[in-house]
């Protein structure tokens, strides 16, 4: 077998294609390169839309980069050809190794794209295949766009809404998960109302009308607040469990901190009075229970704190909401500002937490979706390209399909 014929092989061409000529060459900076060579015999014919087989009209010359043979990065170099159609028109022939407009073989990106799934930044995966980070975002970001644009999301019915951030501190991303397939479906830049607004635009572009959303669960920021009533008249808002429980631990910390000041015993157990008393070791028990014996205050804040975590085992909406007033009034009986301030606060977003009782759902998973992108904005430190960082969520948490070659791993 001779090497044009092993290459052949290797490329998986097909008639009538076939490798002409290998060469090998020298670049500017001194590096052995692979070129192969591909053409088609004279008087070839190739198949339109329509399969009907025309005749070459002329060629235009391409190059795309493929995978490296052993050690030499390997490009490819064809005269690809442009037909008349049975239509009439002239129009380029598609090469079933490259996708139109790339400089790059399917493999070659489907290599790449299997280095990003395997969680290596996209830095560093542009030095081990040889080539500028700025082509291989432009990769990535066609097929995640590519499978994004065929994403069905037609079964969505309940939705998380949260944002995170590209940069420390800045530069806010807004996040829609399906709550029930837990992925991302849409991300957009900002945190304002209007970032709802174009979340409902991209659901009826994808055949969901709002109507069909039954539940949304948010924190309180008074813009989501607004943009979900705006947008999504019918829909029950939920108040995100995660969110109130952190209001509700900034109350506790609150009442430990101004203890504090006065007592130097409480020193070293913020924790102490922060955790469920299920999650406390034996130590943290035996010390909670004689501060909470010296220091009343603390005693009756740390009570109802407990006492409110009872709130979400509820599946009565009425008993739900017996059990709330009560715990309501049982914080103005003592008299805890920290804990009256909560309490204004659970009043002017009543509903939104009793409907919590009926829907069952909470922005965990998204939670646990947005420390997945922290991890990976680390890697990266950071993302100066708003785009590059949403297609990134997409690729981490969209679950999405793509249809590239796949590579074992």
């Amino acid at each position: 077998m001779n090497s044009e014929r092993l290459f052949e092989l290797a490329l998986d061409l097909t008639p009538p294609w076939c490798i002409e000529r290998i060469e090998f060459s020298q670049s500017a900076s001194g590096q052995r390169q692979l070129h192969l060579y591909l053409t088609f015999p004279k008087g070839a014919k190739f198949k339109d839309e329509a399969s009907v087989e025309c005749a070459v009209y002329d060629t235009q010359p391409r190059t795309w980069q493929h995978l490296s043979f052993f050690q030499y990065p390997c490009f490819l170099h064809a005269r690809v050809p442009r037909i008349t159609t049975s239509a009439g028109k002239v129009k380029q022939v598609p090469v079933a190794w490259a996708r139109e407009g790339s400089g790059f073989t399917l493999l070659f990106e489907a290599f790449a794209m299997c280095l990003i799934e395997n969680e290596m930044p996209i830095n560093k995966a542009a030095t081990i295949l040889g080539v500028y980070p700025n082509r291989l975002w432009t990769i990535f970001n066609y097929w995640i766009e590519h499978a994004f644009e065929r994403d069905d999301q037609t079964h969505v019915t309940n939705i998380g809404i949260d944002e995170t951030s590209s940069k420390k501190g800045h530069d806010y991303v807004t996040l829609a998960a399906d709550l029930d397939a837990r992925r991302v479906l849409f991300a957009t830049p900002g945190k304002d109302e209007a970032t709802i607004d174009r979340l409902q635009n991209h659901l009826r572009s994808k055949g969901v009308p709002p109507e069909q959303i039954a539940h949304v669960s948010i924190d309180m920021s008074p813009a989501f607040i607004a943009g979900v009533t705006h947008n999504f008249a019918n829909t029950q808002i939920v108040f995100d469990r995660f969110h109130i429980v952190k209001l509700l631990n900034e109350a506790m910390d609150e009442v430990r901190k101004a203890e504090r000041r006065e007592h130097q015993e409480l020193k070293g157990h913020k924790y102490t009075f922060l955790k469920k008393a299920d999650n406390l070791s034996v130590k943290q028990q035996a010390a909670l229970a004689e501060l909470i014996t010296l220091y009343p205050t603390l005693g009756k804040a740390y009570r109802l704190k407990e006492l409110f975590h009872d709130f979400w085992d509820f599946s009565d909406k009425e008993q739900g909401l017996a059990f709330l007033s009560y715990w309501c009034a049982e914080v103005e009986a003592s008299g805890i500002a920290a804990f009256k301030k909560f309490v204004k606060t659970l009043k002017s977003h009543w509903s939104g937490i009793i409907n919590y009782i009926e829907a069952k759902i909470a922005n965990g998973v998204l939670e646990g979706i947005n420390s997945k992108i922290q991890l990976a904005k680390r890697r990266a430190r950071g993302y100066r390209n708003i785009e590059n960082f949403i297609n990134m969520i997409y690729f981490i948490a969209g679950k999405l399909k793509f249809n590239y070659p796949r590579f074992s791993t």
